[in-house]
């Protein structure tokens, strides 16, 4: 009898597969165990949850919905499965739309079954599928009560498609929102950060570059038409630059050969046009001059000139206040090698720099691929954590400026008996509590305002940081993974400067603001840690001052914009030239021109109410080229030049900005 029923269920079950082929046709299971005949649906499992990127080619899909919150597990891990390789994808959204939520492909320790944990909501459907990237054969999966995961350390994981293995956070398409970035020799994968949340996946085709970002990715606007450019470092550089709308990317190899490391856009010689530099593993240092015709001129020597090489993790601060940008490298060589001695090069302001890394205790021997500067203090001046890679040449050290020199005060920071190591290290404040933390190797090191710092174990590595959801809190994202910063009731303000005179990300301006707990810093840069790009605008924590009485930005042309009692929680957009008063209280989405390039007319759109608004037109330069009040929601920009502009809308709703591109 017992025999007669387990076939009459097997039959069944088997009958059932015919109607859970694809998503749409997806079997609702409960709390119970089910029986898989064999994997042979029509429509295989993607985007790919568990198990790396492969998609297989067929698949068998089911649907849970709870009744209430709690958690569940999805488990082939069953004796009758001994021997099984199986692969678990957990979705929520919608057929044609899904999401990856959870997945598993093997337990470890040589089982190759699978089994995946997650919370759920009660009346939300989570879609479950199982593929055939291992094999087709039959098993049986359990669906069961499981205890409700804590909540992990600040940080809910979300999956995003991606590209290769080089990623970045930056705002690709001006319109002051950050999208994650992904690329390989022929395709850049961008998710554009939509203003109502979520992503739109765009991949975009390439030709062949001659140089893929093996080593690292930095992003900044080169050409000044609005659009972020890319550049990869591998075994030389490939320039990838957008078009006139960002719509596609045109190739610049170059052919010397560089045994790349860090690379970073920077204004090296301050003419207002970014610069291309490369650290050189087995030789002196490399950068490319930007003509500023869509040429770049090579240059090797004057910023690190060991003669084997050895740099690793270059970054572009003002350590010491005067306005220019000077540059830390991180230094990694073996045994006792000169080439593993770290170097501050200091800006003369007049097109040299000197190495005064002995004067200011830096030129210390250890082997480290990458730095973390910041304000660790909020004394006025840039602090720095170089995190060691290695133990063989030391620690790691935890230097504060006191701006004739830097004193080590690793001892009871708390990086003393920090003993993982990590070739990333970076400095963001992710909880707003005005006071600057340091990610690496696995670890958040919270800063606790007095330069000691307590360790925290988060779910992921390094990778690019960003708001990837427009709350104020710095999002992680890692590999196919965007971990989202939950947030907490600190106050913030996001600072995204807009040159004219300098260039037009501002790179390399420093950012001060003044609230209730003090003044804080931050310096706008493209490159950090070692390999990738995160993003170009500056957060900042105010914990629970509830407002915010300064904001000044010190452009690398010199000019100054100061701003009074700018509005918090919100994206305070600058533009260089406005120098008592800046652009926007309000989201930088909360703006929208188009089309964009636009030939004759400009719509403009906004939540609130643009009747009477002024509106004014400003070129690259700085210089006003239209002023008029918004009496209806279209601009005649006929008579403009072609190039890149800023406009600006005063009203009662406030004041916003963005950019566009007169075709």
């Amino acid at each position: 009898m017992k025999r007669t029923i387990l076939l009459l269920t097997i039959g069944l079950a088997a009958w059932q597969l015919q109607a859970q082929n694809t998503c749409a046709t997806a079997i609702p299971v409960g709390l119970n165990s089910y029986y898989v005949s064999q994997i042979d649906g029509t429509e295989a499992p993607s985007p790919v949850c568990a198990g790396g990127s492969t998609v297989a080619t067929m698949g068998e899909w089911y649907s849970y919905t709870s009744p209430i919150d709690t958690a569940i597990t999805v488990t082939t891990d069953l004796p009758q499965n001994n021997g099984g390789d199986t692969r678990i994808h957990i979705y929520t959204g919608s057929c044609g739309n899904l999401v990856c939520y959870a997945g598993s492909d093997d337990i470890g320790g040589g089982n190759y079954l699978s089994s995946a944990t997650f919370n759920v909501i009660a009346g939300t459907t989570y879609i479950i599928a199982f593929d055939n990237r291992w094999n087709a054969n039959g098993f049986t999966f359990k669906v069961m009560k499981a205890t409700p995961a804590p909540p992990v350390f600040g940080f809910i994981p979300q999956f995003v498609p991606v590209t290769g293995s080089a990623y970045c956070i930056v705002d690709m398409n001006g319109d002051g929102l950050d999208d994650a970035v992904s690329v390989n020799a022929t395709t850049i994968n961008i998710n554009y950060q939509n203003a109502t949340g979520g992503f739109t996946n765009t991949v975009h085709t390439t030709t062949q570059a001659d140089y893929t970002p093996s080593w690292s990715l930095c992003a900044g606007d080169l050409d000044g038409n609005g659009y972020n450019d890319l550049v990869y470092a591998g075994s030389g550089l490939t320039f990838m630059l957008a078009n006139d709308d960002g719509s596609g990317y045109t190739e610049l190899s170059h052919p010397e050969y560089i045994f790349c490391q860090r690379s970073n856009l920077v204004d090296i010689n301050n003419d207002g046009l970014l610069d291309a530099f490369s650290c050189h593993d087995v030789a002196p240092n490399v950068y490319y001059i930007n003509n500023g015709d869509g040429t770049f001129t090579w240059n090797q020597g004057g910023l690190g000139d060991q003669p084997d090489g050895g740099n690793y993790g270059s970054i572009w601060i003002d350590y010491n206040n005067d306005g220019d940008l000077d540059m830390f490298i991180a230094k990694c060589r073996g045994a006792t090698s000169p080439a593993a001695i770290d170097e501050l090069w200091r800006n003369n302001g007049d097109g040299t720099f000197t190495n005064v890394a002995q004067q200011m205790n830096l030129a210390d021997f250890q082997q480290s691929w990458s730095s973390a500067w910041a304000d660790f203090d909020n004394d006025g001046d840039m602090d720095v954590m170089i995190g060691a890679s290695s133990f063989s040449g030391g620690g790691h050290k935890l230097m504060r400026n006191d701006g004739t020199t830097f004193t080590n005060v690793t001892v009871g920071s708390g990086f003393d008996i920090y003993n993982g190591t990590s070739i990333e290290f970076i400095a963001r404040d992710f909880d707003n509590d005005g006071y600057v933390d340091v990610l690496g190797g696995g670890y958040l090191m919270m800063n606790n305002g007095d330069m000691t710092f307590t360790m925290t174990q988060v779910p992921f590595n390094n990778g690019p940081t960003g708001d990837l959801n427009n709350d104020g809190f710095v999002d992680v994202q890692n590999g196919n993974t965007v971990y989202f910063n939950v947030g907490n009731d600190n106050n913030w303000i996001k600072v995204l400067t807009v040159g004219t005179a300098s260039n037009v990300n501002g790179i390399g301006a420093r950012i001060e603001i003044t609230s209730p707990m003090g003044t804080q810093i931050r310096d706008v840069v493209s490159g950090d840690g070692f390999r990738y790009m995160s993003s170009l605008t500056a957060t900042f924590g105010i914990g629970t001052d509830e407002g915010i009485s300064n904001v000044t930005v010190r452009w690398p042309s010199g000019q100054v914009s100061s701003i009074d009692n700018p509005s918090i929680n919100a994206t305070l957009t600058v533009v260089e030239g406005d120098v008592t008063t800046a652009v926007s209280s309000l989201a930088a989405a909360d703006l929208s021109l188009f089309p964009s390039p636009a030939r004759t007319t400009l719509n403009v759109r906004t939540s609130g109410n643009l009747a009477g608004s002024l509106v004014t037109i400003t070129d690259l330069t700085g210089k006003e080229v239209a002023r008029h009040y918004m009496m209806q929601s279209t601009i005649d920009v006929s008579h403009l030049a072609s190039g890149l502009y800023m406009l600006k809308v005063e009203g009662p709703s406030g004041t916003l900005s963005s950019k566009f591109i007169k075709d």
